[in-house]
């Protein structure tokens, strides 16, 4: 078992230390915590061994067959918290990831009834989130026996391959995932969830640019629990955490914050010879410069990663819209190639369209899922009339002209959209005008089949826009005719 053993040395010049009586007051807090880590350490180590055999089907060949009503694969991961394994649920028909939690490791003793109803809680919560780049939660268990939830089973690995300073990844690819992981924090903060336990470890790739956040409700039955950042990846605490006080989305922002130093350096914002001093530096210390460590690093995107790690929540970022529309600026900056073939800014484009004003991020992101962007010069004919067609369109970037029998009847401009009665049709059906671009042109084809099959909230908010843009054109037609 790790111990935490203070250290009451130096810890040398430029690290922004705050005076010597606020100093210490810190040394009191952090001793503090050491003392309050010590001793739970001890009782966590007294504490009787939970029986698991009724709940765990042993095997001799490979340790565990079964977990629950689950089969198991194989092991597919380890961690201070407990084990996760690969295992088949028969009745859904899928693989899935079970997480087998370490009573030891996540609970004290006289606190266990409280933690098992505490992870109860919190994962009948995190169920309910529903994001692209969030790992669904499907079943948790916490019984005597044994503490399990089942989730998502992401293949592929982790960020930490990517924290390492001989496997950086290119920039934009680095902000992007940044992003992605930034709009999935702010969905589950806007149903009532923070994280408390974001770590590279728990942000799963699946490919490229592609992630997913995963053990949202660990961070919670921890709170609960009361069990210290041992149970956590110490460097990612914020300040706010190691100090026991009230928690709020900014504690995601700093540690997604420690998570972007690392994607774009290769290193850990503090460091230290054992974790009380790791400890001190986190609560009293400024980080180096990121350009320290790589000297490409933009300003901006600097700026935007120095801010998250502020130790003080007041200049801290407050919000994620704060710190996604910085990290959106800062990204726009980089030098990179084929800007709009990144997700990032395809997500950006499409939110700034007033269609999409009411859709929250998640139907965005289903909506470009089965969308195409689609570029046309200056005189090209779109959409034609007497046609038939299966796509409608949303125009993102130039102007349209819309005629019928050779009669100009109206002229789109970005965010209205055109083709759309396909959608209200049981099968294609013929165009009843002619689109033909004014200027270079850039459309958002949405085919109308596959929006038939998009979940319900989604197929809701393309309804309501559609709705929208109906009686705008009644208005305006019944303005234009009593003006005639």
């Amino acid at each position: 078992m790790r111990r935490f053993t203070h250290c009451t040395g130096s810890i040398g010049p430029g690290l922004g230390f705050p005076s010597q009586g606020d100093r210490t007051r810190l040394d009191a807090s952090v001793q503090g915590f050491v003392k309050r880590a010590d001793r739970s350490c001890a009782r966590a180590l007294s504490a009787k061994a939970i029986v698991m055999s009724s709940a765990l089907a042993l095997a001799p060949s490979n340790g565990i067959d079964r977990i629950g009503k689950y089969p198991i694969t194989r092991e597919i991961g380890t961690g201070p918290e407990g084990s996760v394994w690969l295992a088949s649920d028969p009745f859904a028909g899928r693989e899935v990831a079970i997480k087998l939690l370490d009573p030891l490791a996540m609970s004290h003793p006289e606190l266990e009834r409280r933690f098992r109803r505490a992870l109860m809680n919190e994962a009948a919560l995190a169920a309910r989130l529903s994001h692209p780049h969030i790992v669904a939660l499907y079943d948790a268990v916490a019984d005597e026996d044994l503490c399990y939830v089942v989730m998502e089973y992401v293949a592929g690995g982790n960020l930490e391959a990517y924290c390492d300073a001989r496997a950086l990844l290119p920039l934009d690819q680095a902000v992007e995932i940044v992003f992605k992981c930034a709009l999935a924090l702010e969905h589950a903060h806007q149903q009532g969830v923070i994280h408390r336990n974001l770590k590279a470890s728990n942000i799963l790739v699946r490919r490229g640019t592609d992630i997913k956040v995963s053990d949202f409700c660990s961070g919670h039955a921890e709170r609960y629990a009361r069990v210290l950042p041992k149970a956590q990846a110490l460097a990612y605490s914020s300040p706010e955490q190691l100090q026991e006080l009230g928690l709020t989305q900014q504690t995601d922002i700093y540690s997604l914050g420690v998570v972007m130093y690392r994607l774009l350096t290769g290193r850990e914002p503090f460091h230290g010879a054992n974790d009380a001093e790791l400890a001190e530096k986190i609560i009293a210390a400024t980080p180096a410069a990121p350009s320290r460590h790589r000297c490409e690093l933009p300003s901006a995107l600097e700026q935007v990663v120095l801010r998250a790690l502020e130790r003080d929540t007041r200049r801290r970022y407050a919000t994620w819209a704060e710190f996604s529309g910085d990290l959106t600026d800062a990204y726009r900056m980089l030098d990179h190639a084929e800007v709009e073939n990144s997700d990032t800014e395809r997500f950006n484009i499409v939110r700034a369209l007033s269609f999409f004003r009411d859709f929250q991020d998640v139907e965005i992101w289903e909506t470009l899922r089965s969308a195409n962007f689609r570029r046309f010069p200056a005189g090209r004919i779109i959409m034609r009339e007497g046609e038939r067609g299966e796509c409608f369109y949303v125009l993102t970037a130039g102007e349209v002209e819309v005629t019928r029998s050779g009669t100009p009847l109206d002229i789109l401009t970005p965010g209205d959209c055109f083709g759309e009665m396909l959608y209200f049709s049981q099968s294609s059906a013929r165009r009843t005008t002619t689109i033909k671009t004014l200027g270079p042109t850039t459309v958002l084809e949405i085919d109308s089949m596959a929006l038939r099959l998009a979940s319900a909230p989604c197929q809701v908010q393309f309804n309501k826009a559609f709705m929208r843009i109906l009686i705008d054109r009644l208005t305006w037609a019944n303005a234009k005719l009593a003006a005639a």
